[in-house]
C-alpha cells in the first residue's frame, strides 16, 4: 500500500517566533511527510500522526481547518525521547463523499494496525469515529470504544447520518464490532432519557461529568481497557476551549482533559486515538488548538510510559478473594505490585472467566459486601 496516495504532506506556516530551542521542538524530532520527503517504509514506527479535514456531514463547519492548526500548534512544544519513534503521514485526502472519506481512513488504519502503529487522528468531525469502526470490523477485531463527550451522538429520533447521530448508525449496523461501549462527561440538560434507556438495554455505560470530575483517577480503568477513544472536544468547557460552534459553560477543565488523554496513551491495548470537533473559525487565539496539541503531547507522555501487564502472572501479582452474601460468586480481586494497578474477575457461564480492570475503591466496596457496578454490569453483558 503506498500511504503516499492517501495523504497530502504537511505543509504549515512557520511560527513567527520560538519558544524553545529550534532543536528541542516536537516537529524537529519526528519524521514528517513533507513535499519534499515522501512516506517511505513505515516499519518500525510506534505512533502515527494522520488529519482528516473532514466535516460535510457535521453542523459544526469548519473543523475541518482543525488538523493543520492543531498540528502548528503541536509542533511547537517540546520533544519526546526518540525511544518513541512518531511520523506525521499529513492530511488524508478529502473523498469525493464523506463515505469516501471514512473508507479511505479505514484502508489507512488497516495497513497502520497490522504494522502494530498506534494512530493518533486529528478531525474534523466526530463521524470519522465510523471509519474507524469500519477498519476494526474489517479486522474481525470486537473492541471497548470509549467516547469523551457531552452529549450522547445517537438522536433516536433522528434518520440523518452526521456528527450528532453517528453512534446510532454503528450499534445498528456494527454492534458485533462492539464488546463495550463507555461515555465519559455527559451533561445531562444534553441528553434524551431515551438514548439513555437505549444504553443499558445494550449494557453500555455513561458517567456524567460531575461524577467524573469528581473522582478523575476512576476513569483509568475505563481508559486500560479501551481499545479506542474518541474524544469530542466540545466536551471542554468554553472557557478553556472557545472553539466550537455550539460551546457549554460547562465541562472538563483544560488540565483534566490531558490527565484524560495521558491515561487513553497508558493503556497497553489502546490501538485509536481521536480528538475532533475544534474549530479554528470560533477559537480565540488558537486557545482550543493549542490545549488539543497539549491534550496529543500528554497522550503521547502516557504512551512512553506504558506497562504491559497480565493478572496470570503470579508471581507480579497478589489475589484477593472476597466473599459477599449477596451473590454465589466470590469477588476475585488481582493487584500488580509493580504498579499498584487492580482487575477483576468475572465469571462466565459460557467459557473461562474474564478479567477487566477496576480500582482500589472497588475491592474496598467488595470489602463492605457491595457489589462494585463495574462487575455487575460486566457480568450481565457476559453472561
Amino acid at each position: 500500500m503506498n500511504l503516499n496516495d492517501y495523504f497530502d504532506p504537511v505543509s504549515i506556516e512557520k511560527p513567527s517566533f520560538n519558544i524553545l530551542k529550534p532543536n528541542t521542538e516536537f516537529g524537529r524530532n519526528i519524521t514528517v511527510h513533507t513535499p519534499d520527503g515522501p512516506i517511505e517504509n513505515i516499519e518500525g514506527f510506534h505512533l502515527a500522526i494522520l488529519g482528516i479535514p473532514e466535516d460535510r456531514n457535521s453542523p459544526n463547519k469548519g473543523c475541518s481547518k482543525a488538523p493543520d492548526k492543531i498540528r502548528q500548534q503541536l509542533y511547537q512544544l517540546y520533544k519526546f525521547s526518540k525511544s518513541n519513534q512518531i511520523i506525521d503521514l499529513g492530511n488524508l485526502k478529502q473523498g469525493q463523499k464523506p463515505e469516501d472519506t471514512y473508507s479511505g481512513l479505514r484502508d489507512v488504519l488497516i495497513e497502520l494496525l497490522s504494522n502494530n502503529i498506534v494512530p493518533i487522528i486529528i478531525g474534523g468531525s466526530q463521524d470519522i469515529t465510523y471509519g474507524v469502526i469500519l477498519a476494526y470490523e474489517k479486522l474481525n477485531k470486537v473492541i471497548n470504544f470509549v467516547t469523551i463527550d457531552s452529549k450522547l451522538d445517537l438522536k433516536s429520533n433522528s434518520k440523518d447520518f452526521n456528527s450528532q447521530t453517528y453512534l446510532r448508525k454503528i450499534f445498528s449496523e456494527k454492534i458485533k464490532s462492539i464488546f463495550n461501549y463507555i461515555n465519559i462527561g455527559q451533561q445531562i440538560y444534553f441528553t434524551d432519557i431515551d438514548d439513555i434507556e437505549l444504553l443499558k438495554n445494550l449494557y453500555f455505560e455513561t458517567y456524567r461529568l460531575g461524577e467524573v470530575r469528581g473522582n478523575l483517577k476512576e476513569m483509568e480503568p475505563v481508559f486500560r481497557d479501551a481499545d479506542l477513544v474518541s474524544l469530542d472536544f466540545n466536551a471542554v468547557k468554553q472557557s478553556d476551549a472557545p472553539g466550537h460552534f455550539h460551546p457549554s459553560p460547562n465541562g472538563f477543565y483544560g488540565e483534566e482533559i490531558c490527565q484524560l488523554a495521558k491515561y487513553c496513551g497508558m493503556s497497553d491495548v489502546l490501538s485509536v486515538f481521536i480528538i475532533s470537533e475544534v474549530n479554528p473559525a470560533f477559537d480565540i487565539n488558537n486557545q482550543s488548538s493549542h490545549l488539543a496539541a497539549q491534550s496529543i503531547w500528554y497522550f503521547i507522555e502516557g504512551f512512553s510510559q506504558r506497562k504491559v501487564e497480565k493478572p496470570d502472572d503470579s508471581d507480579k501479582f497478589t489475589k484477593f478473594i472476597v466473599r459477599l452474601d449477596s451473590i454465589d460468586h466470590d469477588l476475585i480481586f488481582y493487584k500488580s505490585e509493580q504498579t499498584d494497578r487492580w482487575w477483576i474477575e468475572i465469571p462466565s457461564l459460557k467459557k473461562k472467566s474474564y478479567l477487566i480492570s477496576c480500582s482500589y475503591e472497588d475491592y474496598l466496596l467488595a470489602g463492605n459486601q457491595e457489589i462494585p457496578d463495574r462487575w455487575w454490569k460486566a457480568y450481565q453483558k457476559i453472561n
